[in-house]
């Protein structure tokens, strides 16, 4: 019984794991089918305004974008701030300038920067809720800081 159960697991795991990527499948020139992985979506919300924080959230998107997946952010509540926040320890707006030029998205949104009596930024375009929802349901991944 303890043999079923073991295997039984095992199988629900290796499950897990080939549902958690991505695959196609092609033939090559010799007639064989080949498997091939793509990356995942990552989505992250940014709801924080700690330097470190943000710095850190921007440092993983960043690293990220470098391993071929691709990467959208959110800045929710007081993570509108994250541009503002930056300083000569944690350079969060190069790192974000970075993380923009590497191909990745942020989006801001929109009321939370309208509470502050602020507007979007070339960097943080101002968004909204829809936004946030289509990062989240598209995104294979969403992690928050």
């Amino acid at each position: 019984m303890a043999f079923i159960r073991i295997l039984l697991i095992n199988l629900m795991l290796c499950l897990m794991a080939i549902g958690s990527v991505a695959q196609t499948t092609g033939t090559c020139g010799d007639g064989k089918v080949a498997l091939t992985t793509t990356k995942s979506g990552l989505g992250i919300v940014i709801y924080s305004n700690d330097p470190e924080t943000i710095w850190n959230a921007f440092r993983l998107a960043n690293f990220s974008i470098s391993q071929k997946d691709t990467v959208k952010i959110f800045l929710l509540g007081k993570g509108v701030e994250a541009e503002k926040v930056s300083t000569a320890k944690f350079n969060i707006k190069g790192q974000m300038e970075d993380f923009v030029k590497g191909g990745g998205q942020i989006l801001a949104c929109g009321t939370c920067l309208k509470i502050r009596k602020e507007s979007g930024t070339e960097l943080c375009p101002l968004s909204t809720l829809a936004d946030l929802y289509n990062i989240i349901s598209q995104s294979n991944k969403v992690i928050t800081f």
